[in-house]
């Protein structure tokens, strides 16, 4: 598994994704509801990563095989894909949630 290439995927889809939500923010009148949008964001980042992983042949329960046979660390892809996009994640949440904020 190509782990840059699939951060990057992610992140192009996942700035789509929060484009369309902004958008979405302006027929949205209740402060609550739009901060529900963000619940919607960490679901979208959820989906697209199994999306992603299906449509590159990547079981996301199978152990993740390291270059180094010594180190034994026994963690999923899963996993390992959320340890690595996390901060894409964390770093477009946090833009989502500024334009929440000031709208």
């Amino acid at each position: 598994m190509d782990i840059d290439g699939f951060r990057a995927e992610l992140e192009t889809r996942l700035i789509i994704e929060k484009e369309y939500i902004i958008q979405e923010l302006s027929s949205i009148d209740d402060y609550q509801e739009k901060l529900e949008l963000l619940g919607k964001f960490n679901e979208k980042y959820k989906e697209l990563i199994r999306r992603i992983a299906n449509e590159d042949g990547i079981d996301l329960n199978a152990p993740y095989q390291t270059e180094n046979p010594l180190r034994s660390e026994n963690l999923t892809y899963e996993q390992i894909i959320l340890g690595k996009t996390m901060g894409i994640y964390d770093k477009l949440a946090d833009e989502l949630y500024e334009e929440i904020t000031q709208i």
